[in-house]
């Protein structure tokens, strides 16, 4: 029989029942995969992370990370989660105001840098895998249909793309915050035209906004990942500032840094923070950020073969 302890933390707020919730098991090495997504299952939570030892010593810890249905690469809000948890915890500490961790993911190593106050973490910045461009979609009045919109209601004046920083999403533009507030997901549209398309998840965004101090306001529906609709998605935010930058909706500068909005159509509202750097026209650094809210913690006890 094994007692296994999780921690609970909302990610990209600084406030309770806000942002994206993650359950961080701190003690995950000797779990199976099949118990692990079972964990996440019975969670039910956008993603669950299980802290294993480092397979190469140069790294801090390997994360893995797990939706309802799937283990994922990389994601943004366990990879941000997962490093304030340890903090808490003391597994990470602060050199001065700072600390730098690599996690091993699926997608290779993640660096992790932590800023912290009074030996607490206050803001955590991962970097990203440097972004690919995918497939565009092109059937305008199909993605209109999935989002329940009039397709008036999508920007047609930008491409509607696959991007990726370890996760691939297809990005939509909107005209309007309106149009985006009004989306009813119709996943049997998207399970008939799109669930075999290159992207997990659809990511849609407009630049008019809630929040004063805020860039876009986004939602993101994953049906492929076990999530209808996700409060706020660290990995997408990534590919999202790279898209922003490409097709010209930034004043161009060396060093490019966004707040993303997400969230409030669930009640969670949530600030994700992307700084892009550029050297002659190309990408060559993705960071995405935030703060985090301690909630709580809990544990399951599992029979030996429930481990396996």
């Amino acid at each position: 029989m094994r007692k296994m302890a999780y921690h609970l933390v909302d990610v990209f707020t600084d406030r309770a029942f806000g942002g994206n919730p993650l359950a961080v098991f701190t003690e995950g090495q000797g779990l199976s995969a099949p118990t692990m997504q079972r964990l996440a299952k019975e969670l039910n939570l956008s993603e669950s992370t299980f802290v294993w030892p480092p397979q190469d010593p140069n790294n801090d810890f390997q994360v893995r990370i797990f939706t309802p249905a799937v283990e994922l690469p990389m994601a943004g809000h366990p990879t941000i989660g997962t490093a304030f948890v340890l903090a808490q915890e003391q597994l990470i500490k602060a050199e001065g105001s700072q600390a730098t961790v690599r996690f091993e993911e699926g997608v290779g190593v993640i660096p992790v840098t932590l800023t912290f106050e009074e030996s607490l973490p206050t803001s955590i910045e991962m970097r990203q895998p440097l972004p690919t461009f995918g497939a565009r979609f092109t059937d305008v009045a199909l993605l209109a249909e999935m989002l329940s919109l009039d397709v008036t209601a999508l920007d047609e004046s930008l491409p509607f793309e696959v991007i990726s920083c370890g996760v691939p999403f297809l990005f939509i533009p909107l005209k309007s915050l309106k149009a985006l507030q009004n989306i009813q997901f119709r996943r049997e549209v998207w399970q008939r035209n799109l669930a075999d398309f290159e992207a997990s998840g659809i990511f849609v965004f407009t630049q008019e906004v809630e929040r004063a101090g805020s860039t876009v306001h986004c939602r993101m529906f994953g049906p492929a990942l076990g999530v209808l609709e996700d409060p706020a998605t660290g990995s997408a935010s990534g590919p999202l500032g790279c898209y922003l930058v490409r097709y010209g909706l930034l004043t161009p500068a060396k060093v490019l840094e966004i707040v993303s909005e997400q969230g409030f159509e669930m009640g969670r509202p949530s600030f994700i923070r992307v700084r892009i750097e550029q050297e002659e026209g190309q990408i060559t650094g993705v960071y995405v950020g935030g703060e985090c809210y301690y909630m709580g913690q809990g544990f399951f006890i599992l029979d030996d073969d429930q481990e396996s």
